[in-house]
């Protein structure tokens, strides 16, 4: 008897020594990354691609064995409006399991929202915003930027513009933050170069209607028409010039760099349009093959657009963070705070005292045969083709 009962024993020994061999490893803590940016609404285009760049970064954490973590992106919808992006960011803030966010591509709202951030301890890392502002506005530890500002854009789109011989500009902005910002600063900088400018008109985002606007500025015959807003408005004021027979080059910022701008003027009247982006393109980045083979695979039904990189980089940076002082908000808004020199798919990003990316380098782009070209790559620069001259 005592036979069989030590027999049993050790068999029951045995089965538990097997069950612990073939037991799972214990699972990851899950960790929760904010997205923030305009997934409806005329800029859909970009919230959408920004989140799925930001959505691969997350994937490619998780499939990596060395990940101390998963991670989980909780995205929201800001719409492109400060009101409702004041609504998500609070949302998102309070919950305390979300310890970071990849937030905002719309300056109005960006600048919305940093208070909100600040009072609730969130560290963010806006990824497209461009006012200068969202940063240098304010002292908050907790707002960090990857792209750069729209000082870098107006300056090197003044002086390239100036150095293509334009004399005089009409300028048409958005009465937001954002157009309100362009206006100011490519003003200072064309002027400074040796341009004039004769007409300056403020807009609301939602105007559908610019004959009085543009009738002024046909009397006027300016070289160039300066368009300071996002895709939405630039479509119709740029199918209304066409309209009322207006001649001039136009000119936008990098709030038309988008094929939705293409597909809503059609490819004929969009030819020749200019826009100004800071950053390289996708193919010129230092991790833009990589970037593009990862996101084809994802089979995203969307691209990634102009600003689907920085989304990249910007989770990326958070989940270093997280990797290296754990899941805590004030831990990661420290490392994040001491950003420098860290390698991403853009490039080398170092945060400056106010937690702003350091981006030297803007890329010129032209619409040509249907899609937008570094402009040294185009048909125009090397003279198969002109801008056009009023």
């Amino acid at each position: 008897m005592r036979r069989k009962i030590s027999l049993a024993a050790g068999a029951l020994a045995g089965i538990a020594t097997l069950m612990a061999c073939v037991t799972p490893a214990v699972a990851k803590d899950v960790v929760k990354i904010a997205f923030i940016g305009p997934l409806t609404g005329g800029v859909s285009a970009i919230g959408l691609g920004g989140r799925d760049s930001a959505e691969l970064a997350v994937r490619l954490r998780n499939a990596d064995p060395k990940s101390k973590y998963t991670y989980e992106l909780v995205t929201q919808d800001d719409e492109c409006r400060p009101n409702i992006g004041v609504q998500v960011a609070t949302k998102v803030s309070t919950d305390r399991s979300i310890v970071a966010g990849v937030t905002h591509f719309c300056s109005a709202v960006a600048m919305g929202t940093v208070g909100v951030y600040h009072r609730f301890g969130l560290p963010v890392v806006v990824w497209g915003a461009v006012l200068p502002d969202v940063t240098y506005g304010n002292d908050y530890s907790e707002i960090h930027r990857v792209n750069g500002t729209m000082i870098n854009q107006n300056e090197v789109a003044a002086k390239f513009m100036t150095g293509q011989g334009y004399k005089t500009w009409a300028i048409i902005h958005d009465t937001t933050d954002y157009g309100k910002g362009h206006d100011k600063y490519f003003t200072d900088f064309v002027t400074k170069d040796g341009g004039k400018i004769v007409a300056d008109f403020g807009v609301t985002a939602d105007q559908q209607d610019f004959t009085t606007e543009l009738t002024k500025i046909r009397e006027l015959k300016p070289d160039v028409i300066y368009f300071g807003g996002l895709t939405p408005l630039g479509v119709r004021i740029r199918t209304q010039m066409d309209k009322l027979g207006i001649k001039a080059q136009f000119e936008g910022t990098s709030g038309i760099k988008s094929d939705a701008y293409i597909e809503g003027v059609g490819p004929k009247l969009a030819e020749g349009s200019l826009s100004f982006i800071e950053g390289a393109p996708l193919d010129k980045l230092p991790g833009g093959k990589y970037f593009s083979e990862q996101y084809a695979k994802q089979n995203f039904s969307e691209p990634a657009e102009a600003y689907g990189p920085f989304a990249f980089a910007a989770a990326n940076l958070i989940m270093d963070a997280v990797e290296k002082v754990g899941p805590d908000r004030k831990k990661v808004r420290g490392e994040l705070n001491a950003t420098k020199d860290a390698d991403t798919i853009i490039g080398k990003v170092t945060f400056d005292d106010h937690r702003q990316n350091v981006v030297p380098l803007v890329t010129k782009y032209v619409v040509d045969d249907g899609k937008w070209t570094i402009w040294e790559d185009s048909s125009y620069a090397k003279g198969a083709k002109k801008l056009t001259v009023q």
